[in-house]
């Protein structure tokens, strides 16, 4: 059977070096884009019955002019960058790819709340410093640190991350409370955003972005958390209001803050919250996802797709 030809838009963005590609190669006849401007390559976009794409936009315009187009593969989860309307318009299926970063994600929330929780590049920097090297006792005990055990976690999106992490908080004895979706749910277990805020000493964020989110953690929901509280995003970065939060961290409203997603990615050099240097902020550069058996589980589930596609079966329909 002849191989569909394929297009893979922004390929650089899995950094690819230390993946195998084979597995994809098997299933389709590739044209490879580092990173595609769809102005600039539609030729292949007219020619091409599948497309990949992990953030290259694919809207209206390119595909109403993909003529031959039958398969969209984003390569992600998040489906933001793709036009559903206009593909289901046109009978083109658009599939995602789930579960493969599950791991990757849930290490390195637990990496940035320990980090911030233990001080620990307060005590790193304390040793640089010479402080160990002066103490009067074999330690040098600069300032308190405290145990997750007992601490309560409030998870905001229970999907596949979410429960990872609750699972994880419990092996931390960590009390764990769920967000409501809304005034309507009802569910044991969930409480509102109100008092999910107010009774948790770690907030992490697991939804996916919308319209009806955009700054759900804002000036308002800040000021209902505890002072010593932890925030962290791992999700999407407009799920918090940026300004916001920088004036909660400079004004002691919240104890500290983990971000691996930002608003604008990739931010400006003179973003507000890289000006910010105490040590109860950390930002990641969007990473949480990107572990070599992440990236690696993620080609296999593309490849998985299309085959999915080309034997006639459904697979991470959107």
């Amino acid at each position: 059977m002849t191989k569909p030809y394929a297009l893979f838009l922004d390929r650089a963005s899995l950094y690819p070096d230390d993946l195998d590609l084979k597995v994809l190669e098997a299933v389709a006849s590739w044209q490879w884009f580092d990173n595609a401007r769809t102005s600039d390559i539609q030729h292949y976009l007219e020619e091409a019955e599948i497309i990949v794409s992990n953030k290259v936009v694919i809207n209206r315009e390119v595909i109403k002019g993909s003529k031959q187009l039958k398969l969209i593969c984003v390569a992600a989860t998040g489906v933001n960058n793709i036009d559903l309307e206009a593909a289901h318009l046109h009978n083109i299926t658009v599939c995602n790819a789930r579960a493969y970063a599950t791991s990757s994600v849930v290490q390195h929330v637990f990496s940035l709340l320990l980090h911030l929780n233990r001080k620990l590049s307060s005590y790193r920097q304390s040793v640089i410093d010479g402080n160990w090297s002066q103490s009067e006792f074999f330690c040098y005990f600069g300032e308190p640190v405290s145990d997750l055990e007992g601490k309560t976690l409030g998870i905001i999106g229970y999907g596949e991350l979410g429960k990872a992490v609750a699972r994880i908080a419990e092996c931390f004895a960590m009390k764990v409370l769920l967000a409501s979706r809304d005034e309507a749910d009802s569910r044991p277990g969930r409480v509102d955003l109100t008092e999910l805020l107010s009774s948790s000493d770690v907030v992490s964020l697991h939804c996916p972005l919308t319209e009806n989110n955009r700054h759900m953690i804002a000036a308002d929901e800040l000021a209902l958390m505890k002072t010593d509280a932890i925030l962290i995003n791992t999700a999407r970065g407009g799920l918090v209001d940026e300004a916001a939060l920088l004036n909660a961290l400079e004004n002691n409203q919240i104890g500290a803050a983990a971000l691996d997603v930002l608003e604008q990615e990739p931010p400006p050099a003179n973003h507000p919250l890289f000006s910010y240097h105490a040590d109860n902020l950390i930002i990641t550069p969007h990473i949480a996802w990107a572990s070599q058996q992440s990236r690696q589980r993620l080609v296999n589930e593309i490849a998985d797709n299309i085959q999915a596609y080309l034997r006639g079966e459904l697979r991470n329909i959107i």
